[in-house]
């Protein structure tokens, strides 16, 4: 990866809808050269998708939660049955596998402090292997998502 692949990127999470010839313009190419770029980056891995970022709120899931799980065991059966149904929460919009304690931090989004009460009872508490669930509600979302530094 050169210095064109980084800025390539750079400006690809920057803002995905950038036009081919846009982009290609933005980093000094004509656009063919620039689209085999864009395409051997998607090939290999290195851009994994395109998404569009939605504001929570606008769509009524603007209350977010950290959740902290520490599971019973960590052998595999255990490990395996809590990702599998945890992957099935709607809700839960991230899941991070840590090193230590806690064993996963889940980022969530519902409407109110209601419903992520509900969603503790009926579907969080439920999980399989389950010791431990606590919670801290985000105040504010300073720097959401963001790009990696390139």
């Amino acid at each position: 990866m050169d210095a064109t692949d980084r800025a390539i990127l750079r400006l690809l999470q920057e803002d995905g809808r950038l036009s081919n010839i846009e982009l290609a313009e933005r980093v000094r190419l004509t656009p063919s050269p620039c689209l085999r770029r864009v395409r051997n980056l998607e090939e290999t891995g290195v851009i994994t998708g395109y998404r569009a970022v939605v504001d929570a709120g606008a769509v009524g899931r603007g209350f977010q939660v950290l959740a902290f799980v520490e599971l019973e065991g960590q052998d595999a059966e255990t490990v395996t049955a809590f990702e599998t149904a945890v992957m099935q929460v709607e809700d839960v919009i991230e899941c991070l596998r840590m090193f230590g304690r806690p064993d996963y931090v889940l980022r969530v989004a519902v409407t109110d402090m209601e419903a992520y009460s509900r969603l503790c009872l009926e579907k969080l508490g439920r999980l399989p292997g389950l010791d431990k669930l606590t919670s801290q509600i985000a105040m504010k979302a300073l720097k959401p998502g963001g790009s990696l530094p390139l």
